[in-house]
């Protein structure tokens, strides 16, 4: 390929060289150089790729992106940009031929629902005969190859190599959750989304490796209606006058509100008998009835926003309501068949906020008894087991304080902070370290009309102790002690 290609709608200065050379490979990591290649060199929050400018010359770099003075021999072509990690995002994408312009790109960010909304939107799609990529927290999903997620939103390089792989598999649609680190950090550059979406926002992420303020974080999630066609936007949400300044796009709003494009109203929730669901009445751009077998306010949102997407693509009101009435979520208010008795979920909710969202959300459903169990993960912020210790104490009639990830720490020590906050409202708590024994006691002293939560392990299939991972997969403990039987049936 030739540099000329990569750079084309780039603003640059060639400081050094020759533009007019061929390239073998594309390459931001120092360990995958070889002859040939063009090395773009990131800032990062550990290293800085500037450091090995010289080392990446002698593998064979013939080409350099900086953004800052680098010293090598006069034969290398440097290209100097104003910031490399967008230079790398356009890069990338002319490096695999623009492949998003080869697919229906869907974009969804916000603070909670991207994970659940992406999987809806991809449910509805490919039974409506779109075949439909996703990239998100849990997976990449490819046709039928499934690939574990590292980053919310890889790298840009990563995305269009997928988007390429998708296009060539036959995709037609691709729906992807985007981070505000994503956006902050250019790693969805280089290609305009056809859709953007709006879920919600509340303060996280903020922090010294995140975002520095409130105002940081949602300019960040403001970007990508800046490099969308359409907006899609969550009416009821209070800053979206904020996720609206600067904005390029089309704008289409979903919500309870009466201003709202489409709407929800009638909330009606449902207890099956070890199953929670929620049903509503939708108005506006579309009218109808909808059914999930997912509990929560938070579901109509959820359901509301792959409604709004899925609309634009012709879809059957038939398919889009069947599609939703059959979704289930890997970790996610994820509730596993055991008994009529009482309803056993797995949920992601790993800090105080989303556990409070989850649990307040539950009591809605009047259980007899809510039970929570779950741990926190080592070096970590302590604060974080305080919060959620004290939050499910003051929500759940039942705290089981387990082990999560305890990494280098030991899982006594995380347990007993847990405990303190726990100890700062007034609901029962059991101790259990070992996480399998945990859940097993859960199940085994279960009582009619509970609604038991395994928290913050979700998705995972492993847990982290001291620098190693081994598998765990807390579906397989369910079925375990389902085999065994030693529970309330009904």
């Amino acid at each position: 390929m030739k540099l000329t290609d990569l750079l084309e709608g780039m603003e640059y200065q060639c400081i050094q060289g020759e533009t007019d050379r061929e390239i073998t490979a594309l390459v931001y990591d120092s360990r995958k150089v070889e002859k040939g290649s063009a090395f773009v060199c990131i800032s990062g929050a550990v290293r800085d790729g500037h450091d090995f400018a010289q080392e990446v010359v002698e593998k064979g770099a013939c080409v350099l992106f900086v953004e800052k003075e680098v010293q090598v021999p006069k034969e290398v072509t440097i290209i100097l940009v104003k910031d490399t990690r967008a230079a790398l995002a356009c890069a990338s994408a002319a490096y695999f031929g623009h492949p998003a312009k080869e697919l229906t790109t869907i974009g969804i960010t916000g603070t909670k629902g991207k994970t659940t909304a992406t999987y809806m939107v991809r449910s509805i799609l490919e039974h409506s005969g779109f075949k439909t990529g996703l990239i998100g927290t849990i997976e990449t999903i490819i046709g039928e190859e499934t690939i574990p997620s590292a980053n919310t939103t890889p790298e840009s390089y990563v995305v269009q190599e997928t988007f390429r792989k998708m296009a060539d598999a036959g995709c037609k649609c691709v729906v992807m959750e985007v981070s505000s680190q994503g956006l902050m950090l250019s790693r969805v550059g280089g290609f305009v989304f056809d859709y953007g979406i709006f879920t919600n926002l509340e303060p996280d992420h903020i922090g010294p490796n995140e975002h520095r303020d409130l105002e940081d974080y949602i300019h960040c999630k403001s970007l990508l209606f800046q490099q969308c066609k359409h907006g899609i936007f969550n009416a009821d949400d209070s800053h979206l006058g904020q996720i609206l300044k600067g904005h390029t796009c089309s704008v289409e709003t979903y919500g309870f509100s009466e201003e709202a494009d489409l709407r929800a109203s009638e909330v009606r929730l449902a207890d099956k008998g070890g199953s929670l669901g929620v049903s509503y009445h939708l108005s506006g751009l579309m009218d109808a009835e909808v059914e999930i077998d997912i509990p929560g306010k938070f579901s109509v949102y959820n359901s509301m926003t792959a409604i709004a997407i899925c609309r634009h693509f012709g879809v059957k009101k038939e398919t889009i309501l069947s599609s939703l009435a059959d979704i289930r979520v890997k970790g996610r208010v994820e509730i596993l068949p055991v008994s009529s008795a009482f309803t056993l979920m797995i949920d992601y909710a790993h800090n105080a906020m989303s556990l409070n969202s989850l649990l307040t959300t539950l009591k809605e459903y009047h259980p007899k008894r809510l039970v929570c169990l779950f741990g926190c993960g080592g070096n970590r912020s302590r604060d974080r087991r305080f919060e959620m210790g004290e939050v499910s104490s003051s929500l759940a009639d039942l705290t089981i304080v387990t082990s999560d990830n305890p990494r280098k720490e030991e899982p006594e020590a995380i347990i007993e902070d847990i405990v303190t906050g726990v100890k700062r409202a007034d609901g029962e708590y059991i101790t259990i370290i070992d996480r399998r024994e945990a859940i097993r006691y859960a199940i085994e002293h279960a009582k009619e009309g509970d609604v038991i939560v395994l928290a913050g392990k979700g998705h995972e299939d492993y847990q982290e102790i001291d620098g190693k991972k081994y598998h765990m997969d807390e579906r397989e403990i369910v079925a375990d002690v389902v085999k065994d039987g030693n529970f309330l049936q009904k």
